[in-house]
């Protein structure tokens, strides 16, 4: 005999079997993934949400493909180098070289900068003439003296290799093209955020800063320095266009503009893992903070410098400060961050 009361019990009952014996194999890998997404794009305390472009949100897949991409030598024209050749995740995604060879050993024309929190940037290159991270992809790719390739071609050639079939398919539901190789980089360098320094610790009030470094960082702040008039802010930079009182025979924005006031302009770096991006200066010419300082506490080398350069007169001692502070600025868990690592 039919019992309504029997036969929802079984249904309930077989339907916990499936939710479970479901639950055991796919549910942790959910977790898996929703708990890697919420890493990826975490903004630390203190720090502005990162705006992700209507047509670019993130989406794991997309991140995945851009990993494999920033690593992948396939960009290259003669496959020798990567991104990662001249921005190392050691070294805050910079390199160690004035400058950094391209294919066929050509010889590059600027210090390579440091990806450190990318995503905050208003506009892209030395120059700022670039406004989009996806935009500024292009630029390594077409350069003769970085990559010397072709990203149609570039393209075509992703889509002889399986891999990138399968992975750009499941991030845009589309075979390779311009937009998807550009969208995936650019949302796998929007993820490369530092703020947990010692000084960002120190202002959480989970650490301290040894006493030359807080003594560094008040004279940063100060007027005698001038310091944070340029590089303000949690990335430590306005993003303005600046002399620094170093010629190097570089145009800087001029190149852009055409116009003379823009010589030797060149965008206001962030100050974030400094200590790691060594050598300084858009040509790579500075081997040490303490270089750097001294060319700052003499006022600059040019007369064409912007005008709040001016000699500062530290001593040994307070500039020694002033570099204990700029360490105190090294984010040793994103350089060791697993995620962003090969």
């Amino acid at each position: 005999m039919y019992n309504k009361d029997i036969f929802n019990r079984i249904i309930l009952l077989v339907g916990l079997v499936l939710l479970f014996s479901c639950s055991k194999k796919d549910l942790p890998a959910i977790i898996e993934n929703e708990d890697i997404e919420a890493e990826l794009t975490r903004v630390p305390e203190g720090f502005e949400s990162i705006l992700y472009p209507e047509d670019n949100p993130f989406t794991l897949s997309k991140w995945e493909l851009g990993k494999k991409l920033f690593y992948d030598p396939v960009l290259s024209v003669d496959f020798s180098i990567s991104c990662a050749t001249c921005h190392k995740p050691e070294l805050a995604f910079s390199d160690d070289q004035a400058t950094t060879n391209g294919v066929e050993n050509r010889p590059g024309t600027r210090n390579s900068p440091s990806l450190t929190n990318v995503a905050y940037h208003p506009y892209y290159t030395r120059e700022g003439g670039v406004p989009t991270l996806e935009m500024q992809i292009l630029i390594p790719i077409q350069e003769h003296n970085e990559f010397g390739f072709n990203i149609v071609e570039a393209c075509e050639r992703l889509k002889e290799i399986t891999e990138y079939v399968e992975m750009t398919e499941d991030a845009f539901g589309t075979e390779m093209t311009p937009f998807a190789l550009t969208r995936a980089l650019a949302t796998f360098e929007r993820t490369l955020i530092s703020g947990n320094s010692p000084y960002d610790l120190h202002n959480r009030g989970d650490a301290s800063l040894s006493s030359s470094a807080l003594k560094g960082m008040t004279l940063f702040n100060s007027s005698k320095t001038n310091c944070s008039s340029c590089h303000s802010g949690f990335n430590f930079t306005d993003y303005s266009f600046r002399n620094n009182g170093y010629d190097s025979g570089d145009i800087g924005r001029m190149r852009l503009t055409l116009d003379s006031a823009d010589y030797a302009h060149f965008k206001v770096p962030s100050l974030r893992n400094i200590e790691l991006t060594v050598p300084y200066m858009h040509d790579g010419s500075f081997s040490s903070l303490r270089e750097v300082i001294n060319h700052y506490n003499a006022g600059g080398s040019s007369d064409l410098k912007d005008p709040l350069l001016q000699p500062l007169g530290l001593s040994d001692s307070e500039i020694g400060d002033i570099i204990n502070f700029l360490k105190s600025l090294t984010d040793q868990e994103f350089i060791s961050n697993k995620n962003f690592q090969e």
